[in-house]
């Protein structure tokens, strides 16, 4: 069997297009298994896996618990912003404790870039980043590749726009690397102050017209508004924004072709996207949730058979 180029899913910029391409082979089994009536597998019944989360996430962690748990997986879970974090353990402190009960992987999100690379240089045991701050989210952008490969049967020539809050977004950053390995032509749309200065260096068009990206794209992505991230005013009012760059059935229709819909959630409805939208047939959201535990389950099945 073919392994991954990697022992950690740090992010997307460390792997290869065919470490993608094994990613999703992987996950074309496991959603079978998903889909069956006994959706469980004894595969990992030996290893035992950390989910620690020092900021707070729902989706994704549910999301993680649900294929380790799939593929028979003991299961730790570890909520850091109700722990003695608080109280002012290091990271290195709280990781040091939870592996000293023998713990093989470790899923992190931490606020801080760079956190999970850090965490690998000092432990031993397989690091999967679950998001580090405004940096990567490599997991959310292999189930966003999948999915447009599953709706359109293939990544590779398709143009993509990501719109919205680029600069906050660790989602952004993971897809425009997932997506260009793949060779898929990405641009990024969004008012100028929510666009990072290098965004051009990433080698991705720049648009500021919504209209405009919806034209040129096969697929938009839509961002959520994260307001927990805005400490200052990047917009002048959220309306504003929604006028400018949400995306409603209006904007699809005028459209002389049909576009593939996507968000990595949560949806704040009626922002970035309408419910008619997000609903429609032309939106693959909640195939991006199905999908989000069978590539889950494909990391870490491929990571855990490079553990010795």
């Amino acid at each position: 069997m073919s392994t991954l180029s990697v022992d950690h899913l740090l992010g997307i910029k460390y792997l290869t297009k065919e470490d993608i391409n094994l990613i999703f082979e992987t996950a074309d089994h496991f959603k079978e298994v998903i889909n069956r009536s006994i959706k469980k597998v004894p595969t990992l019944r030996d290893i035992t896996i950390a989910n620690i989360f020092f900021e707070n996430s729902t989706r994704t962690k549910l999301s993680f618990e649900l294929a380790e748990k799939r593929l028979s997986a003991d299961v730790i879970n570890f909520s850091a912003s109700q722990s003695s974090v608080k109280k002012g353990e290091t990271l290195i402190d709280t990781v040091n404790n939870i592996l000293s009960m023998k713990v093989d992987m470790v899923v992190m999100r931490h606020p801080n870039p760079g956190a999970g690379i850090f965490l690998s240089k000092h432990v031993d045991a397989s690091i999967v980043n679950a998001g580090d701050g405004a940096h990567e989210h490599p997991t959310q952008a292999l189930l966003d590749s999948y999915s447009i490969r599953e709706r359109l049967g293939n990544v590779g020539g398709k143009n993509v726009v990501i719109v919205g809050d680029i600069l906050h977004s660790r989602v952004a950053l993971s897809n425009i690397f997932a997506l260009q390995l793949q060779g898929a032509n990405v641009k990024v749309c969004g008012p100028k102050t929510l666009l990072p200065k290098y965004i051009e260096s990433l080698g991705v068009g720049v648009e500021t017209n919504l209209k405009s990206a919806l034209q040129w794209c096969d697929v938009a992505n839509m961002l959520r508004v994260q307001n927990e991230r805005l400490d200052v005013s990047y917009f002048p009012t959220t309306r504003e924004y929604t006028q400018q760059y949400g995306l409603n059935k209006k904007l699809l229709q005028e459209l002389d072709r049909e576009i593939v819909v996507m968000h990595p959630g949560p949806i704040n409805r009626g922002v970035e996207i309408t419910s008619d939208v997000a609903d429609s047939g032309q939106s693959i959201i909640l195939e991006q949730v199905e999908n989000g535990v069978a590539i889950r389950m494909a990391v870490i099945y491929l990571l855990a058979s490079k553990i010795k």
